[in-house]
């Protein structure tokens, strides 16, 4: 008998965050490039155009957009979904009363951030909303919940006393095949981007940490460009603002939204050194990129980053950002390039696959 794992493939058909469909992507054909013998791997999808996605046996197509199919199952309301072992690759998930002993039906849900109770303020409030409520739903229903660190496991389990012993650690990766471009000149004109620069990410809001980042840059002595990726839409005013509060003139700074990955990679791959200044317990989406690729990475001194980065990145305190960028475009340059290459190679979507499907045996 075949036991079919069916993903929820909701970011792959109306996307609200590139990060989370790029890792919904990655999981998915990895979970089908390791399934075990006897198993396979099925798609759960919201009203809209079929995902690529090559090896799946079978798609779900539930009968509301996403949307409403979100607010559905805030509410509890899962008709058509049917039985059977279920993962979300975010927090999305058909959360209703099932009976996992007798009927086999499972369901999983992933986290990649607190945003929702450690920095609301960077929110909208609906967003904050659903992603309360729907930990609500996993804290009852959730076979387990996955989460990238120990840090957030720790972190999750103090928000939600009664997750502790269904929280599971399973870290993420970089994009599939995300490396540094061969026409990363042509990429950096096209985005209207210097040749050198440094790099950070993060928007106006105080939990991305941009004030204490600019001013370690101007006090690292560092009298070149800047690049902050990931600034949220209508932010870009802000963000200058506080480069210029900090000594950065705004001909110097240049904000950028949400790339595509190879555009990342140029960008990352470079810059002399790529700064990660929040202290949040989020999954290091971009410092993660920025030891793929090789770059110097200094990072905010905070559980999830030096869980992650270990030895790969300098960390520092917001108030010893200058020291730790001095020394990273400096004397520690070629050690920090070394030890990125080497911790990247920790993180891959096909152990991580591996281990979600060893999950799922388990439950």
């Amino acid at each position: 008998m075949t036991a079919t794992l069916r993903v929820v493939l909701d970011q792959l058909v109306s996307p609200t965050s590139r990060d989370l469909a790029e890792a919904s992507r990655a999981l998915t054909n990895a979970l089908i490039a390791t399934a075990p013998r006897g198993a396979d791997v099925a798609g759960i999808i919201p009203r809209g155009e079929d995902p690529a996605v090559d090896g799946l046996v079978d798609l779900s197509r539930l009968g509301l957009p996403r949307r409403e199919l979100a607010a559905s199952w805030q509410l509890g309301m899962a008709p058509g979904v049917g039985k059977g072992m279920i993962h979300s690759p975010t927090l999305l998930a058909p959360l209703v009363r099932h009976d996992r002993v007798n009927e086999t039906h499972q369901v999983v849900v992933t986290l990649w951030d607190l945003r929702a109770w450690e920095a609301p303020e960077a929110l909208s409030r609906p967003e904050v909303m659903w992603h309360r409520a729907m930990l609500k739903r996993a804290e009852r229903y959730a076979d387990a919940v996955v989460v990238p660190t120990h840090a957030m496991a720790d972190a999750l389990a103090g928000i939600a006393p009664r997750l502790a012993g269904r929280i599971r650690v399973i870290a993420g990766a970089a994009p599939e095949g995300f490396r540094v471009p061969t026409d990363v000149a042509g990429r950096l004109r096209s985005l209207d981007l210097p040749g050198t620069f440094v790099a950070t990410a993060g928007g106006a809001a105080a939990s991305d940490g941009l004030a204490p980042a600019f001013a370690g840059i101007v006090g690292a002595g560092w009298d070149g460009d800047v690049v902050v990726l990931d600034c949220p839409d209508g932010e870009e005013p802000a963000v200058v603002e506080l480069a210029a509060a900090a000594g950065v003139p705004e001909a110097r700074v240049h904000v950028r939204g949400s790339l595509e990955p190879f555009d990342r990679a140029a960008v990352h791959g470079s810059a002399s050194m790529f700064l990660a200044p929040s202290e949040r317990s989020d999954w290091p989406w971009r410092a993660v990129e920025a030891i793929t690729t090789g770059t110097p990475v200094v990072a905010a001194d905070s559980p999830a980053h030096r869980e992650v980065l270990a030895d790969s990145a300098a960390t520092a305190s917001p108030a010893g950002f200058g020291d730790a960028i001095s020394s990273a475009l400096g004397e520690r340059s070629e050690v920090l390039r070394v030890h990125a290459s080497d911790r990247a190679r920790a993180f891959s979507w096909v152990s991580g696959a591996e281990r979600i499907w060893q999950l799922h045996a388990e439950l």
